[in-house]
């Protein structure tokens, strides 16, 4: 099993492996966009439609039900069976659920339950979709470039956040519902498209096993899973720091049209802004990854930018009216530290965690996540009603960077990307002081 495993790892790859991975990329930040434009535009009709924050809520929370209580139970799945398969199967599922939409807004007979049971659809393919594709990378790509592809990502996600609303709102402001949706139909066939035409994606040896897949398998799947996580004190640990961080740093940008009224005292165009300022970051810090590559040590790389998020949320949370244009730039901050965070998060998940188990691990830190977004929120209303909006700005940011301090702190987490897969370090490990 050993030597199947490592005839896999991209350290054998052939010198063109961009040809075999270029396809699939594309086609799948094409269908991103899609995917983006069909986001704002259904929550853009159920705002206009309703006037609701209790049905843009429940919009939130049926989305996110895939990802917490099914994600790990895909992950084990995407392990098992064949990476190519899950997301071709994934793309056309959110397109035929699409196209249902479609139909609907044509016949005139749309209820807002229709667009929940699409949102939860489309959830629960992302939730084999993306750990596929992540999970794919690590057999297609070498390993010395996994730091720079997660920084372009990075970038390619803040390109489509910033073009995905503009765009949406110009094609809504001059085509009907149906054919703004009609796009994503598109999209989604490019991707396919590209993927069953171009891409070969090597599997793991799970893919290719002969067993019979069920319930309980994967469900022991799943455990095995956890129990190597939890065993893993550094991955663990990791774990652990990064759902914590989501839980408070997600509620403050929710929270961020409110901090513009009542703090700065400005309105729909400064949110704007912000967000775009955001999003700047992001495309800016993807790409300073891309080129640069990040420190030698990926963790290094991924802390620094848990510091610098930490420093940019906490002096958010510090303006007032006076200075807004400060707020601009430490959102832009923030927006370019969070790429380097990520970008080199994803790398190390790439490079330590073995290819037939990486879609459990994923998916398992992808729930951890989705679900401590609400319990965030439902804390940061009570705290930002008690003691302000910008309380909660200088309690995630002082967190996200005591959070980036204790992992430099901390042997098991500083040193995750030298660790043999399970956590132990190999006799000749880098030294500490060899740090960047």
């Amino acid at each position: 099993m050993t030597e199947h495993i490592e005839s896999l790892t991209p350290r054998n790859l052939p010198a063109r492996w961009l040809r075999n991975y270029l396809p699939m990329w594309i086609g799948q930040a094409v269908s991103l966009l899609g995917s983006g434009l069909v986001q704002f535009a259904l929550v853009w009709y159920m705002t206009e439609k309703t006037g609701s924050a209790t049905v843009l809520a429940m919009a939130t929370f049926v989305a996110l039900l895939p990802r917490v209580f099914l994600g790990p139970f895909a992950g084990a799945l995407v392990d098992r069976l064949n990476r190519k398969a899950i997301m071709i199967v994934s793309d056309t599922a959110v397109a035929l659920a699409t196209f249902a939409l479609v139909v609907l807004f044509h016949l005139g007979i749309t209820q807002i339950w229709h667009i929940y049971v699409v949102l939860f659809v489309r959830s629960l393919c992302g939730s084999f979709q993306y750990p596929a594709m992540q999970a794919s990378t690590s057999l297609m790509v070498p390993s010395e470039h996994y730091a720079r592809l997660g920084g372009i990502n990075q970038a390619m996600y803040g390109v489509i956040d910033i073009v995905s609303p503009p765009l949406g709102a110009l094609l809504m402001s001059v085509m009907t519902m149906q054919a703004v949706l009609a796009i994503d139909l598109v999209t989604a066939a490019v991707a396919i498209g590209l993927l069953a035409l171009f891409v070969h994606v090597p599997q793991p040896v799970n893919a290719q096993s002969a067993e019979v897949i069920t319930p309980r398998r994967v469900l022991g799947d799943v455990q095995y899973g956890l129990k190597y996580a939890v065993r893993w004190s550094g991955l663990f640990t990791m774990m652990v720091m990064a759902s914590f961080i989501n839980m408070l740093a997600s509620p403050a940008f929710s929270l961020l049209p409110l901090m513009v009224t009542q703090v700065y005292g400005k309105g729909a165009a400064e949110v704007a802004w912000l967000e775009s300022a955001l999003g700047l970051g992001v495309v800016a810090g993807g790409l300073l990854l891309g080129v640069w590559g990040g420190f030698r040590r990926k963790t290094a790389t991924m802390l620094t930018g848990l510091l610098g998020m930490g420093v940019g949320i906490t002096i958010l949370g510090l303006t007032n009216s006076g200075t807004y244009l400060l707020a601009v730039g430490m959102m832009a901050l923030i927006g370019l530290m969070n790429a380097l965070a990520n970008g080199a998060l994803g790398a190390i998940m790439q490079t330590k965690i073995p290819p037939d188990m990486q879609g459990r691990i994923f998916t398992v830190i992808g729930s951890l996540a989705s679900a401590a977004s609400p319990l965030g929120m439902l804390l940061a209303a009570p705290v930002a009603e008690w003691l302000g909006i910008r309380a909660w700005y200088l309690i995630a940011g002082v967190f996200c960077g005591s959070m980036g301090i204790y992992g430099f702190l901390k042997r098991s987490v500083y040193t995750l990307d030298a660790q043999e897969p399970g956590g132990t370090l190999p006799a000749a490990a880098v030294p500490a002081e060899e740090l960047l």
